[in-house]
C-alpha cells in the first residue's frame, strides 16, 4: 500500500506542473491554487467524517503543516510559474531531497553515505534532464521556486516530528483547508478577483484535474508515505516528477526528447535507486551519534 502511495505521488505530481501552466493561463495564481486545495480539503473532510477526530495539538500540526506545504510550497510554485517554464519549476523543486538531507544532519541524525551520493546524482541528472529549458524566466522566478522548495522540504522534515493523528487523511484534509483559506486570503488581499466568464474551458479542466488528482489523490497519498517510509525515501518524488514533465510535455506540448535528456533521464533513475536502497537498509534515530553503516 505504501509503495503504490508513493507511485502515485511520483506519477500524478509529475502531471500537475503542467496543468498549472495550463491553470494560470486565465486564473488568478494564487486564488486558483487557494480554492483547489480549499474544496479538496472540504471535500476530503467530508469523506473522512467521524474519524476526523483530532486533539488541538494534532490540529496545530494541520495547520502549520498547511502553511509550510499547500500554501507556502505549493503556492510559490504557482506564482513563479507565471514566468518560469513549467519543466525549470520541477528542476528547482527537486532541491527538495538536498533540503532535507541537510535538515536531518542539523536535527541530529547521520545519513548513510549513500544518501548523499544519491541526492547529487539526482541533481546533477535533473540539471542534464532539463539544461535548455532555463531561458526565457525572470529574474526572481528561480529564485521563488527554490523558497518554494524550502517551504516544502520543512513541511516534510516536521512531519514526523510533530503529533499527528492516527487518521492521515484527517491531517490531509487539516492541512488543506488551512492551505487553501491562505492562499485566497493572500490573493484576496493582494488584488487578485476571479472572473469565471474569463476562464477558457482548458484552465477550468486542468484545475479541476488538480483537485481530483493532484490534491484528493496525490497530496492524500504523499501525506500517508510521510508516516510510512523515510522521510528521504519520499523526497525521491522530487527526482521522478521532472521526467513525468517532460514526457508529458512530448506528449502534449511538441517537446523534444533527444539523447541530452535520456541520460538526464537515466541519471535521475540511478539517483532513486541510490537513495531509496539506502534509506531501506538503515535508519539512523535523531540523536545517534553512530554514523549509519550500510
Amino acid at each position: 500500500m505504501r509503495w503504490a502511495a508513493l507511485g502515485v505521488v511520483y506519477v500524478v505530481w509529475g502531471s500537475t506542473y503542467l496543468a498549472i501552466k495550463f491553470t494560470i493561463e486565465t486564473m488568478p495564481p494564487l486564488l486558483s491554487g487557494g480554492l483547489r486545495f480549499l474544496v479538496a480539503g472540504v471535500v476530503l473532510t467530508l469523506v473522512v467524517g467521524r474519524r476526523m477526530r483530532m486533539t488541538w495539538p494534532q490540529v496545530g500540526t494541520g495547520v502549520l503543516l498547511g502553511l509550510l506545504l499547500p500554501a507556502w510550497g505549493n503556492g510559490l510554485v504557482v506564482v513563479a510559474e507565471q514566468s518560469v517554464a513549467s519543466g525549470l519549476a520541477a528542476l528547482m523543486v527537486a532541491s527538495v531531497p538536498l533540503y532535507v538531507v541537510v535538515m536531518r544532519r542539523v536535527g541530529g541524525e547521520r545519513p548513510p553515505a549513500v544518501t548523499y551520493v544519491g541526492v547529487v546524482v539526482g541533481l546533477v541528472g535533473l540539471g542534464v534532464l532539463l539544461l535548455h529549458d532555463v531561458g526565457g524566466s525572470t529574474w526572481w522566478g528561480p529564485w521563488l521556486v527554490l523558497l518554494s522548495a524550502f517551504g516544502w522540504a520543512l513541511g516534510t522534515y516536521l512531519s514526523g516530528r510533530l503529533p499527528v493523528p492516527a487518521n492521515p487523511f484527517a491531517l490531509s484534509a487539516v492541512e488543506m483547508v488551512a492551505g487553501g483559506v491562505a492562499l485566497t486570503v493572500v490573493g484576496l488581499a493582494s488584488g487578485e478577483r476571479l472572473d469565471v466568464t474569463a476562464v477558457s474551458a482548458r484552465s477550468w479542466t486542468a484545475w479541476g484535474y488538480l483537485v481530483v488528482f493532484g490534491s484528493l489523490l496525490a497530496f492524500s497519498s504523499y501525506v500517508y508515505v510521510l508516516g510510512q517510509l523515510p522521510v528521504s525515501t519520499v523526497a525521491t518524488y522530487a527526482y521522478v516528477n521532472p521526467v513525468i514533465a517532460v514526457l508529458l510535455g512530448v506528449w502534449l506540448a511538441d517537446e523534444r526528447f533527444g539523447a541530452v535528456q535520456l541520460a538526464g533521464g537515466l541519471l535521475v533513475v540511478v539517483a532513486v535507486v541510490l537513495v531509496v536502497r539506502a534509506e531501506r537498509k538503515c535508519r539512523t534515530p535523531v540523536g545517534t551519534s553512530e554514523p549509519c553503516r550500510t
